[in-house]
């Protein structure tokens, strides 16, 4: 059950060949990120609870007319502890959604907040005249959840902590804070 649990909670586990590096290094290799055309951007936490926070705006395409016309905009966040002496970076997935109605969007509808694994894949396309004159699809909203998670999961393995690396995600119920250093990851 403790590979299953693994792969559905996205933790990576480093093979023996990893080498170590300091925690500050990981660090910088973790911000640096910033710079490298990813669509999130990553910060100093500020809290006492994380160490790093990756975070990613955006808006998933109108839809509808007039009053009725919706719109959704996501925040998805990963907060960061980077722990040396367990040798492995503790991620928190956090999820928040706020659908705004009206044209333009502005009267808030709804709200939801949720924390736990994101996982998500969405797309949506369009028909359209090609230059030949015959209809095609083009792709015009494009969303998937791999695109925040896997530069930081392997920014993290190949890279390491002292000895050798793990990312774990970890779950905690709502207003929980992300386990404190040393503590349980689980």
């Amino acid at each position: 059950m403790g590979r299953l649990w693994d792969k559905w909670m996205g933790t990576r586990h480093a093979d023996g060949s990893t080498k170590a590096i300091p925690t500050q290094e990981l660090r910088a290799a973790l911000l640096a990120l910033n710079g490298t055309g990813v669509p999130f951007g990553i910060r100093e936490a500020g809290t006492g609870e994380a160490d790093l926070l990756a975070e990613w705006r955006f808006r998933e395409p109108a839809w509808g007319s007039g009053a009725t016309r919706r719109q959704v905009e996501r925040t998805l966040k990963v907060w960061m502890r980077l722990c040396p002496g367990e040798r492995e970076v503790r991620a928190m997935d956090e999820q928040w959604e706020v659908t705004r109605a009206g044209s333009p969007p502005g009267r808030t509808v709804a709200r939801t907040h949720g924390r736990g694994p994101i996982r998500g894949i969405q797309k949506e396309w369009a028909l359209e005249k090609g230059p030949n004159g015959r209809r095609r699809k083009v792709e015009t909203f494009s969303f998937d959840s791999r695109d925040l998670k896997d530069p930081l999961r392997n920014t993290v393995p190949p890279r390491g902590c002292p000895r050798t690396s793990e990312w774990r995600t970890v779950l905690t119920g709502p207003g929980e804070p992300l386990p404190r250093r040393g503590g349980p990851a689980r």
